[in-house]
């Protein structure tokens, strides 16, 4: 299977960039690198799979309502830092905090390209006998890439976790393709609301 080339540097995203709306900013991201720094070495992923979260007005957010909690204070906080919670008492989610200081908005990174690294993912995630299991699933990529919650709150735009700019920077929007969210039928009418976007195309999206 062919993978995308890295790009000659890595350039991580500027603070800047998260200052978008987050519907916006949810497609920006698809294209661009998740790169983890770990004393076993480096880790790359391609973002080929968003979610879009826009609490306190979305019931599937955990911020509906202004919820506010321990778990949840990241997300009221500025735009481009980690948001990492614990689900089903197995995995651990990856998400990108967004829209302005006090507006608990979040983008989950459902998916990845794997592009470097590739030997100690699969040592993460030994059950993956398949490429394209490797990291399709919020939960499989934060496995594959060693992502725990000892890295909530942390700024995205420096080690160990970052995001850096993608070989296409933007991604073309004909190359994006968008739908209802996965995994939230007890939303109510937010289960329809089109908030995922994915790269079309790609065998590592999670649900085409």
């Amino acid at each position: 299977m062919h993978l995308t080339p890295l790009p000659p540097s890595l350039t991580p995203l500027s603070p800047s960039f998260y200052e978008r709306s987050t519907l916006s900013l949810a497609q920006a991201l698809l294209g661009q690198l998740l790169v983890h720094e770990t004393k076993e070495g480096r880790m790359i992923g391609k973002i080929v799979e968003t979610e879009a979260y826009i609490g306190p007005f979305d019931k599937a957010a955990h911020s509906y309502n202004f919820r506010r909690t321990r778990r949840t204070e990241v997300m009221y906080g500025p735009p481009g830092v980690s948001y990492i919670y614990f689900i089903y008492g197995m995995y651990e989610c990856l998400n990108v905090t967004a829209s302005e200081e006090g507006k608990p908005h979040a983008i989950l990174i459902r998916a990845l390209e794997p592009l470097e690294g590739l030997d100690l993912m699969k040592k993460n995630r030994p059950k993956a006998h398949k490429l394209t299991a490797l990291t399709s699933g919020p939960g499989r990529l934060t496995q594959a890439l060693g992502i725990t919650r000892a890295l909530n709150g942390h700024e995205l735009n420096r080690p160990p976790l970052y995001l850096a700019k993608g070989t296409q920077h933007p991604l073309p929007p004909h190359l994006i393709a968008r739908g209802p969210r996965i995994g939230i039928d007890y939303a109510q009418e937010a289960r329809h609301f089109p908030w995922r976007f994915w790269i079309k195309e790609n065998p590592f999206v999670s649900k085409r």
